[in-house]
């Protein structure tokens, strides 16, 4: 069984939500699908940054 949790959020954030939100689709579904989007942002972040950061070593190198 599920547990229900409350967030307080101002109303500018609630109206925006609201707004957000598809037809049908509850608050949980929407935050479900902000969190996965951030986290796809993160990735693709990070890997931009380990890519211009980094320091590689071709395969040829490595291999015995």
């Amino acid at each position: 069984m599920s547990v229900v949790k409350r967030i307080p959020v101002t109303e500018p954030v609630w109206k925006e939500l609201s707004e957000m939100r598809s037809a049908g689709q509850t608050y949980a579904e929407l935050l479900e699908d902000l969190m996965e989007t951030k986290k796809k942002e993160r990735l693709v972040s990070d890997m931009k940054r380990i890519e211009e950061e980094g320091k590689f070593v071709s395969l040829s190198e490595i291999k015995e």
